[in-house]
């Protein structure tokens, strides 16, 4: 009678061991991988900045400027509006509120 209730519970120990470990996986496909930054630790989404800058400035005018200044953005704020132009208050306050020595607007 022991010898049963010992094979058993290894029966349902190594059944809970396959579904945990198939959920883990499952669960590593559906969520992209997170990156840890910053003093407060807080886990954020890599972000490709350099991409995104150059799909953002490649109509302008001065694209290595705008790019530079893209990038500054993108580091600070966590964030690049879609397209050419335009959309900046996608990406909140940081982005349309950062300014030059100018008082201009900084990101593109």
């Amino acid at each position: 009678m022991a010898l049963r209730l010992i094979i058993l519970m290894a029966v349902l120990l190594f059944c809970l061991s396959q579904v945990s470990s198939e959920f883990q996986s499952e669960n590593q496909k559906t969520h992209p991988a997170v990156v840890v930054k910053g003093p407060n630790r807080r886990l954020l989404p890599y972000l490709d900045c350099a991409g995104l800058c150059n799909v953002r400035c490649s109509k302008h005018s001065r694209p290595n400027v705008c790019t530079r200044a893209c990038g500054t953005c993108c580091a600070r704020c966590k964030c690049v509006p879609p397209g050419t132009a335009g959309n900046r208050e996608v990406c909140g306050k940081c982005y349309t509120d950062m300014l030059t020595h100018g008082n201009k607007p900084k990101c593109p």
